[in-house]
């Protein structure tokens, strides 16, 4: 495996598989796919690639939906049933067999595969939300207004109780706020807390929260300069698979929007592998879909190779299918018509090989073995090729619950990660707003001392019969008071605030570039 070319050693193909097969690192920003029926080798082909691109100096980032990828912080070699078969296809292949561990981050939203990934509420914004949530445009516009007015009154959305409390306000106020931001109904703010609800017995209110990850943690290499391999716990995350997809959508939408621009890079600042890709498209709304195809185009002038893993190349929308350039097939089942059908269009994805039939080679290709097309010079497709995939050098499969607890000991990222920290926010902000509310209104309701003088009596302003200089009752004088106060407040907002309203990206994560 020659990394001084910039190549990535894949496999070998051609006669008896003696051709070797390589990702040129120019063209891995240009996106990949890996596709296959279940236990076919999807899983193998990730983690090779995902060693190769680390010992190229490539960070990584991917999921772990089984416990599989766990593995690849240990040298592989201590499966006596794997030693024969991996060394005799590394022999016939002509590829070195050094087996080896990687430096890995372990993360994991509930904090016990790994260290807590959180963001905020402020920072996936409304649309990813709304997403999550399942909610229909009315409620969704409702979280717009939301968002906006907390941008608008300094009131920091950190975690789900402060996404809470921000709702309960705005639906207190709407009456007032519909005036400017448009109808508030309570049937909808009522449905957006009820999901959220929901997303929290999922598992929501350890996602949101502080200290909100980072992305250049993710984008390190060790001090050899291989790229850092980071893994995201999520055989308990796909229990939520919307919550997993969104997630992963998150972090997606988050390095196009801080990650500067770089151009064709000779090689890409960071691999996202994104497994069980079909989850990002279900039932997805086209909005949302089209915003999803202009990430992935745009990012990979930031240095992002984007990797879709899935059962069937059908499982993805067209738009996103045309941005993928490096493709590998391993075999697809076909039992039925609609089978024979994306058989044959997976077929039609590759450029033809005069020396075998594609779609018969898709289908007949034997496990660890796929159909590879890798973009060749000035970006062309290559030639498919039936290809055997380099044995991985790590350890396949999970490992100890000690060995993982090792690993992340020996993390720096404990120490900034590990502790929640609840800093003052919409939350306990509102709740001193409502406190002051309170206690003004408990003042303007006391009795005045049976010795004290009226005041408009002391103003020289008596009521007269027949006259309309008699005081308003005082629960009036209050309400006129709040409205007032809320139209200043609305006023020096439209004055002094509309500078410094938050600026949101494509997927509605804020724009805030480092």
């Amino acid at each position: 495996m020659d990394f001084a070319a910039g190549t990535v050693f894949v496999g070998g193909g051609g006669e008896a598989h003696a051709t070797p097969q390589t990702l040129l690192l120019k063209y891995a920003n240009r996106h990949g796919l890996i596709a296959g029926a279940t236990g076919t080798g999807k899983t193998v082909t990730l983690q090779t690639l995902a060693e190769s691109l680390s010992l190229a100096g490539v960070p990584v980032v991917l999921a772990d939906v089984k416990g599989d990828l766990a593995g690849m912080a240990l040298p592989g070699g201590g499966n006596p049933k794997l030693l024969q078969p991996f060394a005799e296809r590394a022999a016939q292949i002509g590829a070195p067999l050094d087996y080896r561990g990687f430096p890995v981050t372990f993360w994991d939203v509930w904090g016990q595969q790994g260290h807590p990934v959180r963001t905020t509420p402020a920072e996936m914004g409304p649309l990813l939300l709304s997403r999550l949530m399942d909610l229909t445009p009315a409620q969704e516009g409702v979280l717009n207004i939301a968002f906006r007015v907390a941008d608008e009154e300094g009131l920091p959305i950190a975690d789900m109780k402060d996404l809470q409390a921000m709702l309960l306000w705005v639906g207190q106020n709407a009456r007032e706020l519909s005036l400017r931001y448009g109808n508030i109904a309570a049937a909808s703010v009522g449905a957006i807390q009820r999901a959220l609800l929901v997303l929290e017995q999922q598992g929501g209110d350890r996602l949101f929260g502080e200290p909100a990850l980072e992305l250049a943690d993710m984008m390190r290499t060790d001090a050899s300069g291989l790229g850092m391999v980071n893994i995201l716990a999520a055989d308990r995350l796909m229990q939520s698979p919307r919550l997993y997809s969104t997630l992963l959508l998150w972090l997606l939408s988050e390095l196009f929007e801080q990650l500067p621009e770089v151009g064709d890079p000779e090689k890409p600042r960071l691999a996202f592998f994104f497994d069980e890709a079909h989850l990002l498209f279900d039932r997805a709304p086209r909005a949302l879909v089209e915003k999803i195809e202009q990430v992935a185009r745009l990012v990979r002038s930031k240095g992002v190779s984007v990797w879709f893993i899935t059962q069937n190349p059908a499982d993805l929308p067209d738009s996103v299918l045309g941005q993928l350039g490096n493709r590998v097939q391993h075999a697809l089942r076909a039992f039925t018509a609609k089978d024979q059908r994306a058989l044959r269009m997976a077929a039609e994805n590759y450029r033809a090989n005069p020396g075998f039939d594609t779609a018969d080679a898709i289908q007949h290709v034997g496990t660890g073995e796929a159909v590879t097309s890798f973009l060749g010079a000035k970006g062309a497709p290559g030639v498919a090729e039936r290809t055997l995939i380099r044995p991985p050098l790590s350890q396949l499969g999970p490992i100890p619950d000690a060995e993982r607890a090792r690993v992340m000991q020996l993390s720096p990222l404990g120490l900034k990660y590990d502790t929640t920290i609840d800093r003052d926010s919409a939350h306990e902000m509102l709740a001193r707003r409502t406190e002051a509310a309170a206690r003004t209104e408990a003042e303007a309701d006391a009795p005045q001392a049976p010795d004290a003088p009226d005041k408009d009596y002391a103003r020289g302003r008596r009521y007269q019969p027949g006259t309309t200089a008699a005081r308003k009752p005082a629960a009036s004088r209050r309400s006129d008071s709040m409205l007032e106060a809320f139209g200043k407040s609305m006023a020096r907002q439209l004055g002094t605030r509309s500078g410094q309203i938050l600026v949101r990206g494509i997927l509605g994560s804020l724009s805030r570039g480092r």
